[in-house]
């Protein structure tokens, strides 16, 4: 009974995300039952076979390594912090981005990133049917997290229309960070971590195609580059975008300490009328239908409401920590649903962090586009983490 319901609960969310759509029509349904027959394909080689598991921590590998070497720029400068067991999330997740942004913008300089984006780009395309652009940023993400991935294709986003800017702020709801994967791996099974983000990538293009389908006409479906004109020489360019990656933090910091402070102001303000309220305890009374979908028992779906409500009003880390302490006495169901639902950067603080790049890396102009549609982010973000959760719990049971 519980598989069916899993399996219901995945038909009930895509059902909600088209009632919020504005564009019922445009809908390409075809493109997006393609996505969920891949996604069934990838779970199962992911779960079901070693050579899947082998191939993930492989990909996985060579991003720990892109942040071992931030992290002995970050130590140079901060040895004492650095030296730390516990890493602040200052140090451990926004100063790679300085790195990260760069070592992506000599690939782009190079021409190397650009031909990357072309190729992978239109083989994901034909199956999501979306422009080679979206398709290619649906996969970057994947490690490299929402404001990295944006950073890095920041000439491309310049030239984009606004209805286009828009897919992008969707799909940056669903991804996270390489830079602190290993923290998730200190608190939760690294099967389900790395299950979840080819998923979270998967699902954002069948969400951002149904809440926001677009249509680009083919002389449009091209990747950006700079004329050679235009074009600084190396030492310049790596510097620029030191420079950029520095700014972005700046940006993104100030953003997470405003909302998590907003957050916590919110839930003195209820606590005033009602003892003990708070916004997480509003969340997990909201999203306890869809917990009770992801096909669990009245007990854990009560627990996982509560995690889904934490994670949206604070963080994904607050969760993890949560659910670190209960594995043992979760069943294997419910800790694989619980922990990919945790697995990504679906809360308010996100929405910050993403008008804050938008604003930091095209401009308060370009950034307005964000700040006009925050609940189609929000309705993306919880409907992805949900999908991704629903299709790893069908895979397991015991």
């Amino acid at each position: 009974m519980y598989f069916l319901i899993n399996l219901l609960g995945f038909f009930v969310v895509m059902g909600v995300v088209f009632l919020c759509s504005p564009q019922k029509k445009e809908v390409k349904w075809k493109a997006i039952f393609s996505l969920v027959v891949v996604e069934l394909l990838i779970t199962w080689f992911m779960l079901g076979t070693d050579i899947g598991s082998w191939v993930i921590n492989q990909i996985a590998a060579f991003f720990t390594w892109l942040i071992a070497c931030a992290s002995e720029g970050i130590a140079f400068v901060f040895p004492s912090a650095m030296a730390n067991e516990t890493i602040d999330f200052f140090f451990s997740a926004l100063l790679p981005i300085i790195f990260i942004v760069t070592f992506f913008d000599i690939l782009s300089y190079f021409g190397i990133l650009t031909w990357i984006i072309d190729k992978v780009g239109w083989l994901i395309s034909k199956v999501s049917r979306m422009p080679k652009l979206e398709s290619f940023f649906s996969i970057q993400m994947m490690f490299l997290g929402n404001t990295e991935a944006l950073a890095v294709i920041r000439n491309q986003l310049s030239v984009l229309k606004d209805y286009r800017l828009l897919t992008f702020g969707i799909m940056s709801m669903s991804s996270i960070s390489g830079s602190i994967i290993g923290a998730y791996l200190s608190m939760v099974p690294a099967t389900y971590v790395f299950s979840a983000i080819p998923l979270n990538c998967l699902n954002a293009l069948i969400v951002v195609s149904i809440l926001n389908p677009i249509t680009v006409p083919k002389e449009e479906d091209i990747i950006y580059e700079l004329p050679k004109s235009e074009k600084k020489d190396f030492f310049s360019t790596i510097s620029n975008s030191m420079l950029v990656g520095m700014n972005m933090v700046i940006v993104i910091l100030a953003m997470v300490i405003g909302y998590v402070a907003l957050t916590a102001a919110l839930n003195g303000i209820l606590g005033v009328f009602i003892e003990g309220l708070t916004i997480q305890k509003i969340f997990s009374f909201i999203f306890s239908p869809f917990a009770f979908l992801l096909g669990l028992p009245v007990k854990d779906a009560l627990y996982v409401a509560q995690l889904m409500g934490i994670k949206l009003a604070t963080n994904e880390f607050v969760a993890m920590m949560d659910l670190k302490n209960q594995l043992d006495t979760l069943s294997p169901h419910t800790v694989a649903v619980a922990t990919t639902f945790l697995t990504s950067f679906a809360n308010f603080s996100t929405v910050g962090m993403i008008y804050g790049t938008f604003n930091s890396v095209l401009g308060e102009g370009k950034s307005a586009i964000i700040g006009k549609n925050v609940w189609k982010l929000l309705v993306s973000g919880i409907a992805v983490s949900l999908l991704s959760a629903m299709i790893v719990g069908l895979f397991v049971w015991n």
